[in-house]
């Protein structure tokens, strides 16, 4: 079955909005996992707005109690400033199970597109090294969506990862617009070159319980959805335990 990492930034932009502790990051993500969740993922920016390190060593030390994964997302080329001491650091500090590297800029709103393997790819092979001795599991965000994409997963193959993590936010655009159908193709290839090429594959970004059936039924052997929008806008018309059961019964349908 696919397992579900529930990504809780977005409770701590509502915290930051205000100041202070509430909501508060870890207790949300205990309640994840309370629903039953398989694990927590967090992106840390350099301007900390939203997630801060001291939430990155606190859920850590949730996730590693709990004994559940715990996924963090970032930059590997965003150099270190004050309140960031760069990804790498964090993951040294923190050892998360996965670490999932993702090429977004200082002032992107959200992640919106995957590595340029051909070329990044000599960059990144000694930092995926470096993170896997420290025990992390390594995703690369990788785009699925265009002409180029199957192409691009060769180059990705000889980074050294360990996995994909398919950007599916354009997946996300043309379910809504009803032609998910050939975008549905390209991800599938995608997903079956990855493993071709000996990776596993991820998948995240705009996944809902709208869509998510729909992506899992046409792209084979995806190991793990990241979903935090989502998920948290649909919680608070919902809750958190039921949003989470929710995405939790579609998994185990496929």
């Amino acid at each position: 079955m696919t397992v579900l990492s529930v990504n809780v930034n977005k409770i701590a932009v509502l915290r930051n909005s205000r100041g202070g502790a509430e909501p508060d990051v870890v207790r949300a993500a205990t309640a994840c996992l309370d629903a039953g969740a398989h694990g927590i993922t967090v992106h840390p920016r350099p301007d900390a707005r939203h997630i801060k390190a001291a939430d990155v060593l606190a859920l850590a030390g949730l996730t590693r109690a709990r004994g559940v994964e715990f996924n963090l997302e970032g930059n590997p080329f965003a150099p270190p400033r004050p309140g960031y001491p760069g990804f790498l650091a964090l993951c040294e500090q923190a050892r998360p199970a996965q670490a999932t590297l993702v090429p977004d800029g200082d002032g992107q709103l959200t992640s919106d597109h995957g590595f340029d393997f051909a070329r990044d790819g000599a960059r990144l092979r000694p930092l995926v090294e470096q993170l896997q001795r420290l025990g992390c599991r390594v995703s690369l965000f990788t785009d699925a969506h265009d002409e180029d994409a199957a192409a691009q997963i060769g180059h990705a193959g000889n980074t050294g990862a360990d996995r994909v993590e398919l950007y599916t936010g354009p997946f996300a655009e043309a379910m809504a617009a009803g032609t998910a159908g050939p975008m549905l193709a390209r991800f599938a290839e995608v997903a079956r070159r990855a493993q071709a090429a000996g990776l596993g594959v991820n998948a995240g970004h705009d996944l809902s319980q709208a869509n998510l059936a729909a992506f899992l039924a046409a792209v084979p052997g995806v190991l793990e959805v990241s979903i935090g929008h989502a998920l948290i806008a649909e919680a608070l018309y919902d809750g958190l335990d039921r949003t989470v059961r929710g995405y939790l019964s579609i998994l185990q349908r496929h």
